[in-house]
């Protein structure tokens, strides 16, 4: 590509330098200058080309990215791709300043029961509600390897008592991890657990008693709210947005409103089921309200290791000087769905939450951690994440346009920057739960939208996996979907 000099400095209504230089590259990309899948020119190019900041450089790449015309590829830089065959309109934001809902002890479990017992009466022969990958696109050789040497060397592992806190060499595995999201833990600060759920129930549980109110996103992970009512306590439901995730403008309007809020939960990285992250300035600030208003702040970090970014986000308890920040997460989605491995770090409530845990559950057993430690201590954890991050990114791609394509005028969607599926708004307010029903009876399973909330406010939405392979099963799937969608919504 000729040399093109960066443009002029314009007056304050012209748009920035960076969209301006976006525009430009757009034009190349459409030209056929820049082919589909041909490599961007790097950052440090670009500085030199167009004599601009490095900041300026990654905000003209990442204004490309989010518009569709380019991809980050780990390591590698920015690649020119195929824009979605139909555009289609963003999800729009929460209203601002409107108060919360009433906080209410969450009636969930019916619906989830109900969705349940669907499922395992229907012959499911395409599943878009799970939350999870393929099986084939885990480590499963590599761990099952690991688990055989240590049954090996230590063949007492399955007839001894396993360590309280969990294997310590995994729980120093996971808190060298833990230095990459800018948190510095110790292994003693590391509780293993059965999956990040339990994690939720012993942080709620050691923060809150029955009765007591808790904020949560809205939407927010069902399983979430079927752990609230379990224990009885009543869920106040904030706004969250599609972008970047829970407002909190709206949080501290709550906390006016209501007394009494013992904790917030909420899920950084790639929201489920919204998809969105919470930006650090975001993060920041909610570490400082709840430490000035004195309540508990519980992070669900499940997903952030599924994010197309070069380096691991800042986990919100990176900010936490107080110990108020206790940190939930899993490996259930990003390395072996069937090894149920969690952990909690609990900071001023750790002596609390070590007790629950032995009350409640004991200690886990430590074979499935010793394998995991292992493959997270080598090279092959980073090889592999960014193997599956690769696949998830090509398959939300596909589903996206494959719902752009055939699902009715105003269906909105938002695309996340990674994760394991997509959050769909349907047109005309049209029933997700009528849409549920017309699928499951020809075998297609969605996760309805009123699964995610309290309230109603949800009904109109699905979320939509796309953890396996896209092909022609998935792609009729979806074409049949749109055609239900499009029967209901006119």
């Amino acid at each position: 590509m000729s040399q093109t000099p960066a443009p002029p400095t314009a007056p304050s209504t012209a748009p920035p330098l960076y969209r301006r230089l976006a525009t430009h590259y757009r034009g190349a990309i459409e030209a056929g200058t820049l082919a589909i899948g041909e490599r961007m020119p790097s950052l440090r190019h670009l500085m030199r080309l167009h004599d601009i900041s490095l900041s300026t450089a990654l905000q003209l790449c990442r204004t490309l990215e989010s518009d569709g015309w380019a991809e980050a590829r780990d390591r590698s830089g920015y690649f020119v791709r195929k824009p979605q065959r139909l555009r289609m309109t963003p999800m729009e934001e929460p209203p601002a300043g409107q108060p919360p809902d009433p906080a209410q002890f969450v009636g969930i479990h019916a619906r989830v029961s109900n969705f349940v017992t669907q499922r395992r009466a229907a012959e499911v022969k395409v599943n878009f509600s799970v939350a999870r990958a393929a099986p084939h696109l885990y480590p499963g050789e590599a761990l099952r390897a690991g688990m055989t040497r240590a049954l090996r060397h230590r063949p007492e592992l399955l007839t001894g008592a396993p360590p309280l806190q969990g294997d310590p060499q995994f729980r120093s595995v996971l808190a060298k991890r833990a230095m990459s999201a800018g948190m510095t833990l110790s292994p003693e600060e590391v509780l293993v657990t059965n999956g990040c759920i339990e994690a939720l129930n012993l942080a709620l549980r050691a923060v809150a008693n029955p009765g007591d109110t808790i904020a949560v996103e809205s939407p927010t992970f069902y399983g979430l709210l079927q752990v609230l009512e379990s224990l009885g306590l009543r869920a106040l439901e904030i706004p969250a947005s599609p972008q970047s995730g829970l407002s909190v403008e709206a949080l501290e309007l709550a906390l006016q409103a209501y007394d009494g809020i013992k904790a917030v939960v909420v899920i950084p990285h790639l929201q489920n089921p919204l998809g969105s992250v919470m930006p650090d300035a975001h993060k920041e600030r909610l570490v400082r309200l709840c430490e000035s208003q004195g309540i508990a702040l519980i992070e669900d970090d499940t997903y952030s290791e599924l994010l197309d970014v070069d380096s691991a986000p800042r986990a919100i308890k990176s900010w936490d000087r107080t110990g108020n920040v206790i940190h939930c997460a899993s490996l259930h989605k990003i390395l072996a769905p069937g090894m149920r491995l969690g952990w909690i770090s609990a900071g001023r409530w750790q002596a609390r939450v070590e007790m629950l845990k032995y009350a409640q559950t004991r200690n886990n057993e430590v074979l499935s951690q010793i394998g995991a430690g292992e493959f997270m201590g080598s090279g092959g954890y980073d090889r592999h994440l960014r193997r599956l991050r690769t696949a998830l990114r090509e398959q939300r791609e596909r589903t996206t346009e494959a719902i752009a394509a055939y699902f009715p005028a105003g269906t909105r969607l938002n695309l996340p920057n990674g994760g394991l599926q997509v959050w769909v708004e349907l047109p005309n307010q049209c029933p997700s739960s009528t849409v549920f029903d017309m699928a499951l009876r020809e075998g297609i399973l969605v996760a309805p939208g009123l699964l995610f909330s309290n309230t109603s406010r949800c009904d109109h939405y699905l979320r939509v996996n796309c953890g396996w392979p896209y092909d022609e099963v998935v792609d009729s799937a979806l074409k049949r979907l749109g055609q239900m969608v499009a029967s209901l919504a006119h």
